[in-house]
């Protein structure tokens, strides 16, 4: 036999984690989730993350507009922007915020430390601070990180297979912004030894130091530039413009830097993420807690190659590695 205060003990916390599904059912009012993403509203890569998204969650039974209801927000390369719509989507009450990118992740971190956030990109998640706990992440925040450490290496020897006469690797980034950094140049150093290939520290602030840095750079021969993350939002056409016209074979570790006339991108593959993304928006609207979702990292990465970019800056790459490829841009 229940006693009496053990029931309404039980009951209580019962409610307590009685999802927002059935809550939502039960009421009739339809959930509400918020989606803010680094790019333009009119962008290539915002496009590609709104179709996964609504894709990955149709296929759990979330429609738009039928039982579920999306705000969605852009960043478009603004930092005050990204502030204030990080702000603005907290101010609707969503039952879960979906971010793109670290920068992105941490103006609603600021903004919020209760409504679950769930992210995709923004590299090493413990290593840029948006959690300390990969397995099991405290606060609000979880995602889908968008690399590994280990990646630099990879990056590097992919840059050299498609310019074997590379001997020389500048690694652009700037420190402000870059947490990451010294993971990724560790396991890029580490390469560098087995490929014969000296590398280049290129850390960089403003874009007079980084023209200037590139510029001397580039007045020695069989030179290239390792790019790292995250994208340099006011300086990526800097970096592309001053790639091509130095004739710098170069590594990016966005798809969206590739079709913008970057020579090389390898990165995991956007909508595959946020399609895994939609897997844990579906789980905390159904009562998960941020605790029980582990940060995850990319299991489908792209090899993107700019054809046009290659013709540019004189480039043959080996047919060997155009079969690599998973997407030729010509």
């Amino acid at each position: 036999m229940i006693r009496r205060r053990d029931f309404i003990t039980f009951i209580g916390g019962a409610a307590a984690t009685w999802s927002v599904a059935a809550r939502a059912q039960q009421d009739g009012r339809v959930p509400l989730i918020g989606c803010l993403d680094a790019f333009d509203e009119n962008s290539t890569g915002s496009q590609v993350i709104r179709t996964a998204l609504r894709e990955g969650l149709a296929k759990l039974g979330w429609i738009e507009g039928r039982n579920l209801k999306i705000e969605q927000r852009f960043g478009a390369s603004d930092a005050n922007r990204v502030q204030a719509s990080a702000m603005e989507l907290v101010s609707h009450a969503p039952e879960v915020i979906v971010s793109g990118g670290a920068a992105i992740t941490r103006a609603l971190q600021q903004a919020t430390q209760t409504i679950p956030i769930v992210f995709t990109g923004g590299g090493d998640a413990a290593v840029n601070g948006l959690v300390k706990n990969i397995a099991r992440p405290e606060g609000n925040t979880t995602g889908f990180s968008s690399a590994e450490p280990t990646a630099g290496g990879k990056w590097l020897e992919l840059l050299k297979q498609a310019a074997p006469s590379l001997t020389r690797i500048a690694i652009l980034f700037n420190p402000d912004v870059a947490p990451t950094a010294p993971n990724y140049i560790a396991s890029i150093e580490s390469a560098a030894v087995s490929l014969s290939v000296q590398i280049v520290k290129v850390p960089f602030r403003d874009a007079i130091e980084l023209v200037h840095s590139i510029d001397a750079f580039a007045g020695e021969p069989n030179g290239g530039l390792l790019i790292l993350p995250p994208p340099f939002i006011g300086d990526r056409s800097t970096i592309l413009k001053l790639a091509t016209h130095h004739r710098l074979p170069a590594m990016y570790s966005q798809r969206t830097l590739a079709v913008e006339g970057g020579l090389i991108s390898y990165a995991a593959d956007v909508a595959d993420q946020t399609r895994r993304a939609a897997s844990y928006v579906d789980r905390i609207l159904h009562g998960a807690k941020v605790a029980d979702l582990p940060v995850q990292f990319p299991t489908k990465y792209q090899l993107v190659v700019n054809i046009r970019t290659a013709k540019a800056i004189g480039l043959t790459i080996p047919e060997a590695f155009l079969l690599q490829a998973d997407e030729l841009l010509e």
